[in-house]
């Protein structure tokens, strides 16, 4: 089985262990739409269990944009869900508003004690490109040289060095001049889960776009995971690697970097795409990942694929163990 509805695509996706049961979180467009484009800007949230990351409970939207005007009244789109010190979980997503047509990106913030019933902190916005560091960012739309206004995709996790929290997103650097040279892994950091600072971003370049990006630690060495799409290689790795659609890494010496690509193949890419937006997860056998079929806009498949291995081999390189496509 996959995480699939029959009515609905779905696409991004993260995931929380409670315990006990695995927990999916993912975007979802109804299918009535008729091209699988405009889910974009349909999308709500939906969330599943399991206990296998294979069998799901689907149970339904937890989460849908906000009545305007609000910066999220157009889209809520992917993030991460993780508990704090006392056990609320909360909620970080991204956010669009009706007001700047949905492209310009914000991070939201909910919580939740039962890991479905979200309730929105104060107006929901927890984080923009204001304050002292924003200069170093794309803090405005670019017309004409990228697509939006890129702060999306908000991964956090418990500052291994100490007492706070920090956040991963997508973001843009300004002032390079080719577009697909300008993506950065922009960076926050919390004491407590509700105020943040921006920093500057702890990576620049290679690819015009690092989506959905996350950050864990295997053995010792610390990897940023995000996806991108051929057309988004700079010039740079694109004579390095053939450029392809899917999930690559960093490689770190620890969770604020400094982090670099790693002198190996690329992840977990293919022309069609077959996998998008995904996440590694460490379950009792060994780390796997999970992501959507995607194969491209003409054929859009649109579920989450069952999870397949993720090898550690020499020099901390990552290496996907492809099962059966019939799994897909």
């Amino acid at each position: 089985m996959v995480l699939a509805l029959k009515d609905q695509w779905i696409w991004d996706s993260w995931y929380a262990h409670d315990g006990t049961r695995w927990h999916g979180y993912f975007l979802k467009a109804d299918k009535s739409l008729g091209d699988p484009e405009l889910r974009h800007f349909n999308v709500s949230q939906g969330h599943a269990v399991s206990d296998d990351l294979i069998n799901w409970e689907h149970l339904g939207t937890c989460l849908a944009p906000s009545d305007g005007p609000a910066f999220d009244d157009t889209t809520t789109w992917t993030g991460s869900v993780l508990q704090d010190d006392e056990g609320l979980w909360h909620l970080f997503y991204t956010g669009g508003g009706s007001a700047e047509k949905g492209l310009y990106q914000r991070i939201g913030h909910a919580t939740s004690t039962d890991m479905h019933n979200w309730q929105r902190v104060g107006d929901g916005l927890c984080l923009d490109m204001t304050g002292p560091v924003a200069d170093l960012y794309e803090k405005d739309h670019a017309v004409g040289h990228w697509h939006d206004r890129a702060m999306r995709d908000p991964w956090v996790m418990k500052d291994p060095d100490g007492d706070g929290w920090l956040m991963y997103f997508t973001a843009r650097a300004p002032g390079i001049e080719e577009p697909n040279a300008g993506g950065a892994i922009g960076f926050a950091t919390s004491p407590d889960l509700y105020n943040w600072t921006l920093e500057p971003p702890v990576y620049t370049g290679s690819f015009g776009q690092l989506e959905v990006p996350q950050v864990f630690e295997i053995d010792g060495q610390w990897y940023c995971l995000f996806c991108t799409a051929s057309v988004h290689f700079s010039k740079e790795v694109a004579a390095k690697m053939t450029p392809v659609t899917g999930t690559h890494y960093l490689m770190g010496d620890s969770p604020r970097g400094p982090w670099r690509l790693p002198d190996g193949p690329f992840l977990d890419g293919d022309l069609p795409c077959r996998r998008y937006a995904s996440r590694l997860v460490e379950t009792k056998n060994g780390w796997v990942i999970m992501g959507f079929a995607d194969s491209g806009p003409d054929t859009f498949i649109g579920h989450v694929m069952n999870p397949e291995p993720v090898e550690v081999g020499v020099g901390g390189l990552l290496t996907v163990r492809r099962m059966s496509q019939a799994a897909e």
